[in-house]
């Protein structure tokens, strides 16, 4: 959290959050463009912008992108202002991605767990339940294997996919058909992927959904801050986020 609070303690660090907010995703030579300042300069915001987790980089050939990380504010949100302001975070989880390629949205949290936890909080339906809106998940967890997502309330399946890769307790890649409404099922299939790193006594988990369409529909991505800090509060304290948003569909 100090990390986070010095970060956005910075009016141009400040700055370059927004212009990512408008533009997920950019380089370093687009983000000076827009700044007067020194590319060292920039530069230099972007790594305490890492450093606090709000921005996060991904290399596409020789160029180096930057993406807005949510997930540090949403927590900020679930500790000192959910009780007073929900709308407020729901308004920042709306991100919007202007790339030539399909969209991709990049999430990162640290978690004090084991890796073996972390991937059972994962897979498990009963524990994915009481972070993912009374969700469950139900697979045999096999590379080329089927799942379906369901709640006790739907009366229909919600969402369903095919496991690419399992590879447990440090990697596992799904494609996923969002199915409860007709305008996310007209979205098609886009992919998520769950990257588990050990470090020390915690796990850092990266989260990327891709292979969405430019524009897509926000209910595809915009639950993954409160679906991660709701996943990071019960491995760390047993106990389900209590706000309006997390317990929407509970």
């Amino acid at each position: 959290m100090d990390a986070v609070f010095k970060a956005l303690a910075d009016p141009t660090r400040r700055d370059l959050l927004d212009e990512l907010f408008r533009e997920d995703g950019q380089t370093l030579h687009a983000l000076e463009a827009r700044f007067e300042m020194t590319r060292y300069g920039v530069m230099k915001h972007l790594k305490l912008l890492e450093d606090a987790g709000l921005v996060v980089t991904r290399r596409r050939g020789r160029e180096k992108l930057h993406f807005l990380n949510p997930v540090p504010i949403r927590l900020i949100h679930d500790r000192w202002v959910s009780k007073y302001a929900e709308p407020w975070a729901a308004g920042l989880s709306d991100l919007k991605t202007r790339l030539e390629s399909p969209m991709e949205k990049i999430f990162e949290i640290y978690i004090k767990t084991t890796p073996e936890r972390l991937w059972e909080a994962i897979t498990d339906s009963e524990i994915r339940s009481k972070y993912q809106f009374g969700n469950t998940l139900s697979s045999d967890w096999t590379p080329g294997g089927r799942f379906e997502m369901g709640n006790p309330k739907a009366g229909a399946l919600l969402g369903e996919g095919e496991n690419i890769e399992v590879d447990p307790p440090r990697r596992l890649v799904q494609t996923m058909t969002a199915l409860w409404g007709e305008d996310v099922k007209a979205e098609g299939t886009s992919r998520i992927t769950w990257e588990i790193e050990p470090v020390g006594d915690s796990c850092h988990l990266t989260v990327t959904h891709d292979q969405l369409r430019e524009g897509a529909n926000e209910q595809l991505y915009g639950g993954w801050p409160m679906i991660l800090s709701g996943l990071k509060t019960w491995l760390e304290t047993g106990e389900k986020l209590t706000t309006p948003g997390s317990l929407l569909y509970t």
